[in-house]
């Protein structure tokens, strides 16, 4: 069956007919001849009516120098050739990265911002660590409010019996871990000095890395503060008295890192400034080696008289090892740091 239409001298007859319909005016762009078609025409019939509608015309290039080398009737001209005029050489992309596919380069998109500075209160390490330092606080302020109320009243003014004060062995666990975390506060302001005060770039591959060291280095100081006290107390003082002056000595350490958190949260949060957490770090360290000395001085010496012992007994454990921490975090601070 043939259709009757006014393109069907035109069509193919090695293709299906294209079934068209009448317009009054004749199509200008293949759009407008594909919707003149019904919607279920075959490609060849869409193709068909296109050719019959639609007369090929001649493609007029520009006769001006294609300094870009779009596609064209001709070949790009070749850069290389020494004959090449020099408005062929230059344009507007010869300086771009991105006209030379030889060079591997990044694309960057939009405009570069400032990078936000280093805060300690970014720090996902920093703040996990005072997290876990809160959490600590306020469980063993929960669970031992009263055994820190009766060391205090002890530790003012013992009693006779004070070395059967009943702790239990949740306690002296619990008196450890806040000597843990004592370390991990004396660590952590010890890393904000340093990167404050010294140096902002150490050799170390992570500042957490350098955070380790510091934790390390006061770990050590405590187990040796501690070891030192337990020989020579057991050479020259009784057992009794010797343990009773451990007991308190954990107690001090404990409570040590209690005082010195709100500080490190102040400088991490608040934005303290550094040289009021200094002062109030030395204030607490002043207040916690008086409180060392004088339990020292109530235990082993207030009872024989001894004046000169205290001093060369309190130099000797505390201060020299004191003075040893400090020297030895400043050495290795000295060998880690980047001098530029």
């Amino acid at each position: 069956m043939i259709v009757e239409d006014s393109i069907q001298t035109t069509i193919d007859t090695t293709v299906p007919e294209a079934i068209v319909e009448v317009h009054p005016t004749r199509p200008q762009t293949p759009y407008q001849v594909l919707r003149s078609l019904p919607k279920d025409a075959t490609p060849a019939q869409q193709d068909s009516a296109i050719q019959a509608w639609l007369e090929p015309r001649d493609i007029k290039y520009s006769e001006q120098p294609d300094t870009l080398h779009l596609p064209g009737d001709s070949i790009p001209k070749d850069l290389r050739a020494v004959n090449l005029p020099q408005y062929y050489r230059e344009n507007f992309f010869s300086n771009d990265t991105l006209y030379h596919e030889e060079l591997s380069v990044q694309n960057y998109f939009g405009m570069a911002g400032d990078p936000v500075p280093y805060s300690y209160a970014n720090d996902n390490l920093v703040t996990s660590l005072l997290i876990i330092g809160f959490l600590i606080t306020a469980f063993s302020f929960s669970r031992m409010s009263n055994f820190i109320v009766g060391q205090t009243k002890n530790f003012i003014h013992p009693s006779k019996n004070s070395l059967s004060l009943s702790e239990t062995s949740g306690e002296v666990y619990m008196q450890i871990v806040l000597t843990g975390l004592t370390c991990i506060v004396y660590a952590l302001l010890y890393y904000l000095y340093a990167t404050e005060f010294i140096a902002k770039t150490y050799v170390t591959s992570s500042e957490y890395v350098l955070l380790g060291i510091f934790l390390g280095v006061f770990v050590g100081y405590f187990l040796l503060r501690f070891g030192l006290y337990t020989m020579v107390n057991i050479l020259f003082f009784k057992s009794s008295d010797n343990k009773k002056f451990l007991t308190s000595l954990l107690y001090i350490s404990s409570l040590e890192g209690l005082l010195l958190y709100p500080a490190l949260a102040l400088l991490a949060f608040m934005h303290l400034p550094a040289q009021n957490a200094i002062w109030y770090c030395i204030t607490v360290l002043i207040l916690v080696k008086i409180m060392t000395f004088y339990k020292s001085f109530s235990i082993f010496f207030k009872q024989n008289g001894f004046f000169l012992q205290i001093i060369l007994y309190f130099c000797a454990l505390e201060m020299v090892p004191l003075i040893t921490l400090w020297g030895g975090l400043s050495v290795i601070v000295d060998i880690l740091k980047i001098n530029f």
